[in-house]
């Protein structure tokens, strides 16, 4: 199980590093043609959501792996699913319908929230 959850955190967290320094580096114009639903979201918002997920991504990986406060890859687990359930309710309630992506990532976290528990 543990070789398991690193496999599964290891790839979420790569996927939330990148994917949140793209929200915090760029600009709504450099991010419309990846992500139709910024231009609903003000632009502190989105800043602030990339940033959250940089800190999830270290959340899932740093605390199993120095050993202090593991329940936090517990919570940042958490974290993750609650906000893809957001993002597809996002998704739903403007014209990108795309969710895909968005339940593939809320079944890793998911997947990853119960392997937090066996560590």
């Amino acid at each position: 199980m543990n070789i398991a959850y690193w496999i599964v955190a290891g790839l979420l967290a790569l996927f939330y590093v990148y994917a949140g320094t793209l929200k915090v580096i760029h600009g709504r114009d450099r991010l419309r043609p990846m992500m139709a639903w910024v231009d609903r979201v003000p632009l502190p918002a989105l800043k602030a959501l990339g940033t959250v997920e940089i800190l999830g991504a270290a959340g899932l990986v740093l605390p199993p792996l120095t050993g202090i406060a593991p329940p936090l890859a517990t919570a940042a687990a958490t974290g993750f699913v609650l906000q893809q359930a957001g993002a597809i309710a996002v998704h739903l309630t403007g014209e990108d319908r795309r969710i895909a992506l968005n339940l593939g990532l809320i079944t890793t976290a998911a997947a990853a929230l119960w392997l937090s528990t066996t560590l």
